[in-house]
Formats: C-alpha cells, structure tokens, sequence
C-alpha cells in the first residue's frame, strides 16, 4: 500500500490497472489488486455461512421490530446487529444439511422492562390466536399503558404476521387475526412489551407453537 499526493490531474478512485485508488481518513491511498488464487473454504466456514444465511433470512423480515428493540447501540453494533450475534450463538441449531432457528430461544426484543407473566396462548375459530397473561402493572418499571407487541411465523410458508402494537399491558389478554391462508398451518408466537414512548423493551417470551384453526 502506498500513499500519493495529488497531481495535475489529482487523486484517483476505483481500480486502474493492477492497482486502486481510496481515499481514507482524508490520504489518498494506493494499493495492489487482491491476487486471485483456488480458495477452498473449510468445513467451519460453510457451517459459519449456513449459520449466517438462516438467521439472516430469519430476521430481515422483522428487522422494523428487531431493529428498534434488542438492547441499545454498542459502539458501531445497532440493535439489529446485536440480534444477528445473539442468534448466531444461542438460537440456531443444526437440521439435515442445514440449520434452522431454535424457536424458544429466539427473541424479538431484549431490554429491561418487565415482561410478561404467566402468559398462554390458544387457537380461537376463524385464525384467531387468544393471548393472556397477568397484570403486572405497577410492578419494578412495568405500567398500564406498556404496549404489546405479537409476532408469528410459519415455518412452513416462512410467512410473518407483526402486530405493533396488539394491547396494553393492563388489558391481560389480547386477539390477534390471521389472514385465512393460514389455518391449518403451526405458528411459532412471540411477545413483548415496550413502553409507551418505545425508549424501553422487556426481553420477549415464547408463547409457544399452536394449529391456527
């Protein structure tokens, strides 16, 4: 790597030749063209990349929630990054030749509001999904007008329903309706809650798998 001042024509980008040209922390910079050789990558690698891929493809399509509530922003880590390291570690597991999301240990959101509470789950008729827990509004941080938060997924269709929010946390249960495609299908639900102003979230619960009827 070399380091140019600028001439008549003055500095330069992008690749010329067998070399490019950045500019970094205000210095023109020049340097060689990685060599191109047969890189096979190891066994570790490709498990490391299948890992990646599936909690990737998990979680993009509830990045809006994700991204806003796992914890907060360490150094260059937004929420969303901090989610993608935690699945990687904790929530991913191998299946045939490939992996798939540990569902009861996969979080939607992680903070330090007080979450939910002897919370269940049932299938109503028509798609419906019944949630409840106990009020515990009043205790630690936890208030009345907290805001539930639902997610459910189908494995079998990789389909998300979000709901943001789906109650307060003082009302104790909560419906949600799915479109009619899904009945019949299993779901795996998630819930949380945030506070009112969204600057805090609990470390969400998995309500468990359920038929949608």
């Amino acid at each position: 790597m070399a380091k140019f001042e600028k001439g008549i024509l003055g500095g330069f980008s992008g690749k010329v030749g067998t070399v490019v040209g950045v500019r970094w922390r205000g210095t023109n910079i020049m340097r060689s063209l990685p060599q191109r050789g047969d890189y096979t990558p190891s066994e570790l690698q490709l498990q490391q990349r299948a890992k990646f891929k599936s909690v990737i493809q998990f979680l993009t399509p509830i990045q809006r929630i994700v991204g806003r509530f796992f914890g907060n922003e360490q150094g260059d880590k937004s929420p969303f990054n901090l989610a993608t390291g935690y699945h990687l570690s904790e929530a991913v597991i191998p299946d045939g030749d490939g992996y798939v999301m540990d569902y009861p240990k996969v979080l939607i959101s992680r903070g330090d509001l007080r979450g939910l509470t002897d919370e269940s789950m049932t299938a109503d008729a028509n798609q419906e999904l019944i949630l409840s827990w106990m009020d515990n509004s009043g205790q630690g941080n936890a208030d009345a007008n907290d805001k539930l938060i639902v997610v459910v997924y189908s494995p079998a269709s990789k389909l998300y329903q979000q709901f943001d929010p789906a109650g307060l946390r003082s009302s104790a249960s909560a419906s949600v309706n799915l479109p009619a495609y899904y009945s019949g299908l299993e779901v795996q639900v998630w819930a949380t809650f945030v506070t009112a102003d969204e600057k805090l979230a609990a470390t969400s619960s998995y309500l468990g798998a359920v038929t949608v009827n």
